[in-house]
């Protein structure tokens, strides 16, 4: 099954004609901005995410909310960092050139980002729901000691589920000595033989379904959960007539998990049951788009959405990932501003049921 973001699209979207030497002759519009749109995000994934990584590990000071943060932006720049491999892919005509280990751990870590994201986006939510709407359990249980362990342990659990494709990807020749990346479900170089067809596809199915469940649908389901509680608790102590960019803040980042990996698992799936056809073509675009998007452009999203453009431009990246980052309930700075009185501005109110994906 396959895992990498990026990795699976362009192979099967080959629509380019190469030599003997694996030379560039054409190559199609689309595939030619699907390479520009990658490096345009390699670009600003490293540069934005190495931004919020110094900020995060050396300028703020250590909370549990920071540690989720700081884990989450090192996985976007573990990702960031395969992309240039999957441009020459493309530039080179779909042709792998840099050998069967590197295509074993570009696509193992292509998994290993997807799984860590979704995971530690799940654990940002949850925190933000206890911090709302427990606030007092959160006070006594909630430690950097114990977000240490469930860092260490979502490591684990990623690298855990993307071992298996160190084992199934490799590299195989195709027309005119290209040579592609790709999952080999049954360990069988015969690709044609019906039995072994019936054995790949039964495991695809199986992985499929694994990572369906494990990377999207339940998490989709917590965040979900999790962004109505916090509703609801913001509802019940009246702060929604007082401002709606919580409202907003929730609204986006529900959006953004959404609009970044739905996309992506649909393509699988068509991958999976009328291999590359029409479906899989109109959602290639989108899928690339997504996963970029949620790699390399959420970091701005978590200053952007809770700002106005003007304030943003205004204030330093600091001061911004200090509100953005800001490790309090809604409920305590509602208190706050009720016992200082209505005119004051709450300490940051907007960014404390921060959900971002």
């Amino acid at each position: 099954m396959e895992t990498s973001t990026v990795a699976f699209i362009l192979e099967n979207a080959s629509t380019v004609r190469t030599n003997a030497n694996h030379s560039l002759v054409a190559i199609r519009p689309m595939n030619l901005t699907i390479a520009c749109f990658i490096s345009l995000s390699f670009l600003v994934g490293t540069a934005v995410n190495g931004l919020f990584l110094w900020v995060l590990g050396v300028k703020m000071k250590r909370s549990v909310n920071t540690l989720w943060f700081l884990h989450l932006i090192l996985t976007h720049i573990i990702s960031s960092l395969n992309m240039p491999f999957y441009v020459a892919y493309i530039l080179l005509g779909f042709h792998w050139a840099f050998g069967t280990v590197t295509c074993k751990v570009m696509n193992s870590l292509g998994s290993l980002g997807m799984f860590n994201t979704v995971f530690l986006l799940t654990i940002v939510n949850l925190d933000r729901y206890l911090l709302t709407c427990h606030p007092i359990w959160s006070q006594h249980n909630r430690t950097i000691s114990r977000a240490q362990r469930l860092v260490i342990g979502v490591w684990l659990v990623s690298l855990a589920l993307s071992a298996p494709y160190l084992a199934f990807r490799e590299t195989r020749e195709v027309e005119n000595g290209r040579l592609v990346c790709d999952n080999n479900y049954a360990f069988s170089n015969d690709w044609d033989d019906e039995k072994t067809k019936d054995l790949r596809y039964r495991v695809h199915f199986a992985f499929f379904v694994t990572r369906f469940l494990l990377a999207f649908l339940v998490p989709f389901m917590i965040i979900m959960g999790c962004s109505y509680c916090i509703g609801q608790e913001m509802k019940k102590k009246r702060l929604v007539r007082r401002t709606k960019k919580p409202f907003r803040i929730l609204v986006a980042s529900v959006a953004s998990f959404f609009i970044s990996w739905l996309p992506y698992h649909l393509y699988q799936a068509s991958v999976l049951l009328e291999g590359p056809g029409m479906v899989g073509n109109v959602l290639k675009p989108i899928f690339i788009t997504g996963a970029c998007f949620n790699f390399c452009f959420t970091p701005i999203l978590y200053i952007f959405v809770g700002e106005k453009f003007q304030q943003v431009f205004k204030t330093s990246i600091l001061a911004l990932a200090q509100k953005a980052f800001l490790d309090e309930p809604i409920t305590s700075a509602y208190n706050i501003n009720s016992t200082e009185g209505v005119g004051k501005e709450t300490v940051d109110r907007n960014s404390l049921v921060l959900t971002v994906t």
